[in-house]
């Protein structure tokens, strides 16, 4: 049994981490600034941290705003790295984003950051590229509405389910061994269009979806292919958006 600290341990995948570890047999902790671990601010770390064999970061920044996101994965990586190296965690474990690369938009810029730091900082790592999740197919309509309408480039995107995504994080914090960088993605693509417009349709959301391929994502650009695996290599999990749609309705 491995001692396994889930830093944003409370969110959406980090809930799910917790659980699938615990199955496991390990003991898991969740923390966030809700436990009093901030890796922002360093606030618990080191107490939280003793005797870990393994960390997972899944926590995520509470605002998109440039500045703001750059700022959250630059200090909490770093505290963090800093923390393991005292505690001598033996591995690290990170989710990030497929695709990630310079001048897409400020999320990805930070999220590159937050993997420099982690390649870098002599700690044993794994880093787990996941695409777009399911759940926030509604968010993504929301921010794109232009004069009424949801207007979205039609590049591809593999959508996955924070379930999927839990259990990939799971499964490579619980083998213990650092891997470097592992994709993950659902079956299918679609593009990024064709996938909000199919979602809103079952929602029996009215609004309509247009092909837009000067439309922006999350502020930024996107070509054909930045939102899905590079290679055939990706480890590829089975849900599909036809079977997830039923089981999660959107948010009153």
């Amino acid at each position: 049994m491995a001692k396994i600290v889930v830093i944003g341990g409370t969110g959406l995948i980090g809930s799910k981490v917790v659980s699938k570890l615990q199955a496991f047999g390990h003991e898991a902790v969740a923390a966030s600034p809700n436990s009093g671990v901030n890796a922002v601010t360093g606030e618990g770390l080191a107490e939280a941290l003793a005797g870990a064999d393994v960390v997972v970061d899944v926590s995520n920044s509470p605002s998109f705003a440039p500045q703001d996101v750059m700022d959250f994965f630059v200090a909490g990586t770093t505290n963090l790295l800093a923390a393991e190296k005292a505690a001598g965690v033996k591995h690290h474990v990170a989710l990030t984003i497929v695709g990630t690369q310079p001048g897409v938009n400020a999320y990805f810029d930070a999220k590159v950051a937050q993997e420099k730091l982690i390649r870098d900082s002599g700690v044993p790592y794994s880093l787990v590229h996941a695409t777009q999740f399911f759940e926030f197919v509604g968010a993504i309509a929301d921010i794109s509405v232009v004069d009424g309408a949801v207007r979205l480039p039609g590049g591809l995107v593999q959508p996955i389910a924070a379930e999927d995504v839990a259990t990939a994080v799971a499964d490579t914090a619980a083998n213990r061994h650092a891997v470097g960088d592992i994709e993950i993605a659902g079956p299918e693509a679609f593009g990024l269009d064709e996938w909000v417009r199919r979602a809103l349709a079952f929602r029996h959301d009215a609004r309509e979806v247009i092909r837009d391929d000067s439309a922006l994502y999350y502020g930024g650009p996107i070509s054909e292919r930045t939102l899905v695996p590079f290679d055939g290599d990706a480890w590829i999990f089975e849900t599909r958006l036809d079977e997830w749609l039923p089981a999660n309705p959107p948010r009153a």
